[in-house]
């Protein structure tokens, strides 16, 4: 079965693209906050810039979800796949609000890496949602869903790493809680990198 194409006022393909790229701009803009280690309003002002265009582009789908009755593929998978990618641009924002807040000053070489590796995982997500376009294209996306796969487990690993050696090294209660859950928080994104690729391979093995 081959996608069934829409007019371009109703082209989907184009909004998810569009989000797609807003979500690698925030893991951009994310990755060059905590490698400066300035986590000051300027920046969170630029990843609220961020988050809301990637509101705007997930409340147009959901708004011409209602107004189109053809869809190239299940509506829920439109409005699952619309929802967790604007999830991973609002975690994004949330973790550098959460810095602002904590007062957490200067770079912190796991955080960096951790941001290393989200910025790899939503470019993978990028791949794979622009993929969606053509069906000739499965391969390659079912790839790059495999390759956001990996790196949640390599996020897995790094935040019961880095937590571990955070009970052991630090005394400071608040200390061991604000970056706990800056860690977690950071894995959380790669959570959600996931949960964009099992909505991305289902929508290609629905449509083989």
């Amino acid at each position: 079965m081959k996608f069934r194409f829409l007019p371009q006022e109703t082209n989907f393909f184009d909004l998810f693209a569009k989000q797609a790229d807003y979500a690698v701009d925030a893991a951009s803009s994310f990755k060059k906050i905590v490698m400066a280690g300035l986590h000051d309003e300027k920046s969170l002002t630029e990843m609220h810039d961020v988050e809301h265009l990637g509101d705007e582009v997930a409340h147009d789908i959901f708004e011409r979800l209602n107004k189109t009755f053809i869809t190239p593929f299940d509506r829920e998978d439109i409005h699952s796949l619309a929802k967790e990618l604007d999830d991973i641009i609002d975690m994004l924002y949330t973790i550098t609000n959460h810095l602002r807040v904590y007062n957490i000053r200067g770079v912190d070489k796991n955080l960096v890496e951790f941001a290393s590796v989200i910025e790899e995982s939503v470019q993978s997500v990028a791949k794979a949602v622009k993929g969606l376009r053509n069906m000739k294209n499965a391969k390659t996306v079912l790839e790059a869903c495999v390759e956001i796969n990996r790196l949640e487990n390599v996020g897995d690993s790094m935040r019961d790493s880095v937590v571990a050696n955070l009970f052991e090294t630090s005394k400071d209660p608040i200390f061991v809680i604000k970056w706990k859950e800056t860690y977690q928080d950071a894995e959380t994104v790669l959570d959600i990198c996931e949960d964009v690729a099992h909505i991305v391979a289902s929508i290609i093995l629905k449509q083989a």
